[in-house]
């Protein structure tokens, strides 16, 4: 069975960075898709970024040029370095991984594995 785990979030100033790094295992990731969404309470799971199987990368407008997406498949592994970092950035971050069929990078209905989630907090 796979199994996603983040880890890395936590309480950072305005300006400030922070590296959310998804270990899977279980199942190797590296022919698949994977992404980052992210959650505040009251709202529906947001796309944030995005890593297909041949590394193109995408990004939601709102963190273009300010996160960096990569994926390590001797790991296993998939990393957001967040630079910049914005209270509106606040949020449960998901890792997740493509479930097959049709891939549409920013849509939820895309993944199948999701992680626990890691809480990201922007504050002074």
């Amino acid at each position: 069975q796979v199994r996603l785990v983040e880890s890395g979030g936590g309480l950072v100033q305005p300006g400030g960075s922070l590296r959310l790094s998804c270990a899977a295992t279980g199942q190797s990731f590296s022919y698949f898709g994977m992404a980052w969404f992210r959650q505040t309470p009251g709202k529906e799971r947001e796309f944030v970024s995005a890593v297909n199987w041949s590394g193109d990368k995408y990004y939601s407008g709102s963190v273009q040029g300010r996160f960096t997406i990569f994926r390590d498949n001797d790991k296993n592994a998939m990393y957001l370095q967040m630079d910049n970092l914005e209270p509106e950035d606040t949020a449960v971050y998901y890792c997740a991984g493509e479930g097959g069929g049709t891939y549409h990078y920013s849509s939820t209905q895309s993944y199948a594995s999701w992680g626990q989630g890691t809480q990201v907090t922007v504050s002074a």
